[in-house]
């Protein structure tokens, strides 16, 4: 009975203690910024996101540009329309925008010899001293160099002739040495012409295309290394055709090597110094040089000649300064147009040597 009394009474005092009992207060959820400041932040990728970053990601171009250029494609020049006949794919191998250096290299060589006549035998030996330097070993320069480039081309530019198929692994291997065959035996024949003892212009013919195979193919590939292979491409294009037609008229001497070896230099300038202190250290060269000689002339008594170079020398400098030190890749077209000094192959060579003068007119 008691114990029914306390149960009665608990319940009670239970019911009345509930019935007095304040009301709870229901919590607000607390404030963003401090939910925000106790959440690790994870980023959230939507799916349309994504998608769009696939869309917008740069992709290889998988074929030539629509509106490419039939005389691009001659000259083995970028923007080269698509070509399905396999002998102006050739052609377009060869690079024949990269030939003139080397025409005119052995100009000058003909010429610095001191022997050439304008007489038709004297001719005739320079155009093949042409042929030999320019279709065939730098054709066999050009076309060896994309084929150790095929495999970078197939990601880069997979439209290119060897990447895309529109010519076959055995036709450009074949193109190769003949090009190479025909190169070393127009050296012999003029050697023979000529009426050397010594098979110069052949041996001249032959270390310009092992310099040329190592220059692209592994595992030399100067190409890669800086100094070694800038000057390997200088030597290649200004060196050796002016040597050989040094060499077919007259006689190749030291210190023609010597210079001309110094010529080659200058070509590898820009990757050295970089092309801000190089285009002062060859416009720098140019002036001097000429200044010096003015100088000379004036000293030994030949003042209108000295006054005839001086005169030459101050516009060049103008339009060094109005040009070419603004933006040398930019404006090297307006600077060179100008001028008709002999300075002009001078310091264009300099800074565009055959090696830069290759990267502007191709894309190798």
């Amino acid at each position: 009975m008691a114990t029914s009394h306390l149960l009665a009474a608990a319940v009670t005092s239970s019911s009345s203690s509930a019935a007095f009992r304040r009301p709870l207060r229901r919590l607000s959820p607390p404030p963003l910024s401090l939910t925000l400041s106790r959440r690790r932040p994870f980023p959230v990728v939507r799916a349309a996101d994504a998608d769009a970053k696939e869309t917008t990601k740069p992709k290889a171009p998988e074929k030539a540009p629509a509106a490419g250029s039939s005389f691009n494609q001659l000259l083995g020049i970028k923007g080269a329309k698509e070509e399905s006949n396999i002998w102006k794919i050739r052609l377009q191998l060869t690079k024949p925008v990269t030939w003139p250096p080397l025409v005119w290299g052995v100009l000058c060589g003909a010429a610095a010899s001191g022997n050439f006549q304008w007489t038709v035998e004297d001719v005739a030996k320079s155009i093949v001293c042409m042929l030999m330097s320019g279709p065939c070993l730098t054709g066999y320069t050009q076309t060896i160099n994309d084929w150790y480039d095929r495999d970078i081309d197939a990601i880069n530019e997979p439209y290119r002739p060897i990447p895309s198929g529109a010519i076959s692994e055995n036709e450009v291997i074949t193109q190769i040495w003949v090009l190479l065959l025909a190169g070393l035996g127009l050296g012999a024949l003029l050697d023979v012409w000529a009426g050397h003892d010594y098979p110069i212009i052949f041996y001249l013919a032959l270390g310009g295309s092992l310099l040329s195979y190592i220059y692209s193919a592994p595992p030399l590939k100067l190409k890669q290394n800086g100094w070694i292979g800038n000057f390997a491409l200088g030597a290649s294009y200004i060196g050796l055709p002016w040597w050989a037609g040094q060499a077919l008229f007259g006689t190749l001497t030291p210190d023609i090597v010597v210079l001309t070896c110094l010529y080659s230099i200058a070509g590898s300038l820009p990757v050295a110094f970089g092309m801000d202190t190089a285009k002062w250290i060859c416009v720098g060269a140019i002036d001097i040089t000429q200044l010096s000689v003015a100088g000379y002339l004036l000293s030994t008594g030949k003042l209108y000649y000295a006054l005839a170079l001086l005169g030459l020398t101050i516009p060049q400098v103008i339009l060094q300064f109005q040009y070419f030190l603004k933006d040398p890749v930019k404006y090297d077209v307006k600077y060179q147009t100008p001028r008709s000094t002999a300075a002009h192959k001078s310091s264009y060579m300099s800074l565009h040597p055959a090696g830069k003068f290759h990267s502007l007119a191709i894309e190798h």
